[in-house]
């Protein structure tokens, strides 16, 4: 049973946890469970997803309950009306705690293919670093230990990998990133802290509500795997 953050009469938000598809892909055939099933199934009525999180991220996933709140909600999404603030565990130290700057670089629409030829989309991505840590795990063979950071993304677009893209380009790509990371690193860590994931977390979504048109803020607190990374800290 997927854990609701909010409902009214036209959105349902739930917490979507790490490893869970948005709905069916031809990407993951094998794949038998969907966060849209799950939710239909769980309060006995069609819901309409109206943006996605990548199988790997956890948290805030909105649903319409309905056609035309579907498409309200979409449109604010597609005019960049709505605000969102991720949590990322990122190779490196971007910036010392409470720095931060904004990653303006544009994408192409469609990572998994080659640029060439395809259109180059605007993309920003603001960022603060939050923590800095630092892990017994040697990583490279230069250094005995490896240096970690979790910082808070907020994407003024919504590109596909839009923050997992834009944070490999400054060379500090997300801590489980198959696709844009580092498999040797990532091993690794997932060694060491005992969990193997994407650590990309969607913490809040700011937007307005469809009928009412008030202002809403839905927040989905990270799981207890991201407490742990306190504990797992070389020099608090």
């Amino acid at each position: 049973m997927l854990h609701i953050l909010y409902s009214d009469a036209q959105l349902v938000a739930v917490a979507k946890p790490s490893g869970l598809l948005v709905h069916r892909s031809a990407l993951d055939a094998h794949e038998q469970r969907f966060a849209l099933q799950l939710l239909r199934d769980q309060l006995g009525r069609p819901v309409w997803p109206v943006h996605r999180l990548d199988k790997g991220t956890s948290g805030v996933l909105l649903f319409a309950l309905d056609a035309a709140s579907a498409a309200a909600l979409a449109a604010q999404f597609e005019q960049g009306l709505v605000r969102k603030r991720y949590l990322a565990l990122v190779r490196g130290w971007p910036g010392e705690v409470g720095a931060g700057g904004t990653i303006d670089h544009a994408l192409a629409r469609d990572p998994e293919r080659p640029s060439a030829g395809q259109p180059m989309l605007a993309a920003r991505t603001d960022w603060t670093c939050l923590r800095h840590f630092e892990w017994p795990v040697r990583t490279d063979a230069r250094f005995a230990t490896t240096r970690c950071a979790l910082v808070e993304a907020r994407p003024q677009h919504g590109r596909r990998h839009q923050i997992r893209r834009h944070l490999k380009h400054i060379a500090h790509p997300i801590v489980g990133d198959a696709t844009h990371g580092k498999g040797p690193l990532n091993r690794a860590l997932a060694g060491w802290l005992g969990l193997r994931r994407l650590w990309l977390h969607a913490a809040a979504v700011e937007l307005a509500q469809p009928a009412s048109g008030a202002a809403l803020k839905i927040s989905a607190a990270p799981g207890p795997e991201w407490d742990s990374l306190d504990h797992a800290q070389l020099d608090p």
